[in-house]
């Protein structure tokens, strides 16, 4: 049998609250409220000045999740796998009442083995989740709470690949096609890409099968690669003897002949199978997903090489959450929010600062992003946690530190693991701002520390303190977390997002570092280049001034930068009622601000004027007037990039999220920047209503609201599927406490 992927999206059935009964198979949940998941509770309630402000003024608490589904016989004999791609967090699962384990982390993606609790036929199995959250200053950002992530059941036969068990990569391109001969730059720097096809290209692909059977066999590994008109570009086949419970390792590799590769302007993908065959019997699809054929590199006085051309990485942070969907995000709001990045000039993405949603990555395959996957923002001590307002102190100091010890090797091998078959990942971060100065590592080459966001902090919190942690413990940590990358993946660099390097490049920080990523600190680039020429530098977190981008156009051994942000996103909030950093080219619903035009011109180096965001229109008089008459409404629509389905088709799936774009528009139909004209939402039919959301941070309407007032004159409006029959969406303009307009959509 073909390993089959099933999704529990449906029927999961919510209490908010502890509910210590509920791992019991026979608990009686009929008065729960049904769910979809993904799922966050966090922005379903109000906002409230008794939460934190880091994590955006947002509950916590206690959650319990419980599904119930059956399988059929065909699937006994096989091994199951519950699969959850990410729960935020403490999670705890059970299985027809049986405790399977916990996962304090709630960024990474796990498993439980369930064969030996699964029931067939006609008898249901019942799966509970409990997530704690009680921890509400854990975080500087919104980290939301629940079943944030897709929940997976995954049927395979008893000998199949290890979990993430087939690992393809890219050895070497050669040719002059590749683009390594014939270059031209662009006036940035970047060298543009004159070919897409290298003459050849070597690759590899590593397998580790498992016999979970009671038997020792014979098996037969065949490999294919399939091109875009589903032609095989490459194959491979091997074949090892495998003892009753023994993993192996099989190690395949070739050459290609004119291989299309990926870039971001041409991010070509190949569909690699895997087929296993057991003692000569009929072969059967163990793997199927989507390979780049790339080769990268970083050198020390040149740069960042992709294909072997040198060129500039124009990247923007992002944190996870979607505005008022919170945590709980779906691909298509990630695909719409991608291609304005696009349009942007933008080519990378960092995961700040954990590992995201896997669509996310698939997107970025997809639409030609290159990627910084990170995994932690806290090593094995607390930072700071601002709890009533940025720098407002005292601060708070939950976090991850607490389960750093015990699960941070099982949670980085996770990360790796997941996304190392990614081609649009370049880099593996190990932590970001870890050495952030006296947060609460200190040294006594510094009497006095400070950071950039330290203008409100007591003179005390900056002194030199013996019984705060020896900054120089970060070197030791580093070296280990690095060797643990590279055990899973040696070809990407290992890199940090160094906040101190005044203070932590003296230290040996970097000394297991292949790329050293510096936030902030471009006035360092050449005296640190010179101090480290066997390193290469980037900057990992920048700010939007036109001067930190010349610092990397003007250094060809500086790879690029990351802009903080490209989105606006909830939590870090400087203090009620702002519930969240406006640092984004976009905001939270989507919209582009006017630093989008002004960064546009610059990444592209366009000498187009800058679009106008005001939106105003001229009077008679000459003077300039904004009258709100009507609105524009737009449905999002475009083709899913990840399936290859229409929008037609997309949208007609259980579960889509339809992104409605409302702009307020004055009596000749043109757009107007007003704030505060209240729009309602009602829908009827196959749909309900996900969120509302304008941007406005300051704006604390509860998330879960059936109207809310425009900001800017925009408003996105999100409903989900939750049917097959038609959905209708009415949209009500309300000016003066009247209603004015009335927009009805059929989906």
């Amino acid at each position: 049998m073909n390993t089959t992927k099933i999704e529990l999206k449906e029927n999961w059935r919510f209490h908010l609250g502890e509910c210590e009964e509920a791992w019991y198979k026979g608990y009686d949940d009929s008065g729960w409220r049904t769910v979809t998941v993904p799922h966050d509770w966090s922005v379903e309630a109000p906002f409230s000045r008794a939460y934190s402000s880091g994590t955006g003024y947002l509950q916590g608490g206690i959650g319990w999740y419980r599904v119930r589904f059956r399988l059929p016989e065909i699937y006994r004999g096989k091994r199951i796998r519950l699969c959850f791609d990410g729960v935020y967090k403490n999670s705890q699962v059970f299985c027809n009442s049986y405790y399977l384990g916990k996962r304090p982390n709630g960024y990474v993606s796990f498993s439980y083995d369930i064969s030996a609790q699964a029931l067939f036929g006609e008898e249901e199995n019942e799966i509970s989740v409990k997530v704690v959250h009680n921890d509400l200053a854990d975080s500087r950002w919104f980290t939301g709470s629940g079943i944030t992530r897709k929940v997976t059941l995954l049927i395979e036969e008893p000998v199949h690949p290890a979990q993430y068990g087939c690992v393809f990569r890219t050895d070497s391109i050669s040719g002059e096609d590749s683009g390594a001969a014939a270059k031209e730059k662009d006036v940035s720097g970047t060298e543009k890409v004159s070919g897409t096809q290298a003459a050849s290209a070597q690759i590899s692909v590593v397998h580790e099968p498992v016999n979970d059977s009671k038997a020792p066999v014979s098996l037969k590994i065949r490999t294919i690669l399939l091109d875009g008109q589903q032609h095989i570009a490459a194959e491979f086949t091997g074949t090892t003897e495998l003892a009753a419970g023994e993993q192996g390792r099989i190690n395949q590799s070739g050459s290609m002949d004119t291989p299309s590769f990926w870039s971001p302007e041409s991010p070509y993908l190949y569909r690699m199978q895997v087929w296993y065959s057991v003692d000569g019997g009929e072969a059967y699809l163990v793997d199927e997903e989507k390979v780049g054929v790339r080769s990268i590199a970083f050198v020390p006085d040149q740069g960042f090489f992709l294909n072997g051309i040198n060129r500039k990485i124009k990247g923007v942070c992002v944190h996870h959450d979607g505005g008022c969907l919170g945590a709980a995000m779906q691909p298509e709001v990630w695909q719409r929010r991608l291609a304005l990045l696009k349009e942007c000039g933008c080519n990378a993405i960092r995961c700040s600062h954990n590992p995201h949603m896997p669509e996310l990555y698939a997107l970025c395959d997809a639409m030609g992003f290159l990627m910084m996957d990170e995994a932690f923002d806290e090593w094995e001590n607390a930072k700071n946690k601002w709890s009533t307002g940025h720098n407002v102190y005292p601060p708070r100091h939950q976090g991850y530190y607490e389960d750093f010890p015990q699960w941070h090797e099982e949670d980085l091998r996770a990360m790796v693991r997941r996304d190392r078959n990614h081609p649009s990942v370049i880099l593996w971060s190990i932590g970001n701002e870890i050495d952030y100065p006296n947060d609460p590592y200190c040294h006594s080459m510094f009497q006095t520390m400070t950071g950039n966001n330290d203008a409100n902090k007591p003179a005390a919190e900056m002194q030199y303190d013996s019984n705060k942690p020896n900054m120089e413990r970060l070197a030791v940590l580093a070296a280990e977390l690095a060797a643990i990358v590279r055990e899973e993946d040696g070809s990407r660099p290992v890199t940090v997002a160094a906040a101190f390097p005044e203070l932590s490049s003296q230290l040996g920080f970097f000394d297991a570092l292949s790329v050293v990523g510096y936030n902030y600190k471009e006035h360092l680039y050449e005296e640190d280049h010179r101090r480290f020429p066997d390193k290469t530098f980037l900057g990992s977190e920048n700010g939007h001034s036109e001067e930190a981008w010349r610092a990397v156009t003007k250094h060809p051994y500086i790879c690029g930068q990351f802009l903080w942000t490209g989105i606006d996103y909830l939590g870090e909030a400087h203090g009620w009622p702002v519930h969240g950093s406006p640092a984004g080219l976009l905001t939270t619903a989507g919209f582009p601000k006017p630093e989008f035009d002004r960064r546009k011109k610059l990444w592209r180096e366009e000498t187009a004027e800058t679009t106008c965001m005001s939106g105003t229109t001229a009077g008679t008089d000459g003077t300039r007037k904004e009258c709100a008459a009507g609105m524009s409404v737009v449905v999002w629509k475009e083709k899913d990039i990840l399936t290859g389905l229409s929008w037609e088709e997309s949208a007609l799936q259980r579960g889509y999220l339809y992104q409605i774009l409302v702009h307020l528009t004055d009596r000749n139909g043109q757009k107007v920047t007003l704030d505060d004209r209240e729009v309602r939402v009602q829908v009827q039919g196959d749909g309900r209503l996900a969120g509302i959301d304008n941007g406005n941070l300051a704006d604390v309407t509860p998330f879960g609201s059936g109207s809310r007032k425009t900001y800017q004159g925009d408003l996105a409006v999100y409903v989900r599927r939750t049917g097959a029959e038609d959905i209708s969406v009415f949209l009500r303009l309300v000016l003066d406490g009247a209603q004015t307009e009335t927009v009805r959509l059929t989906l």
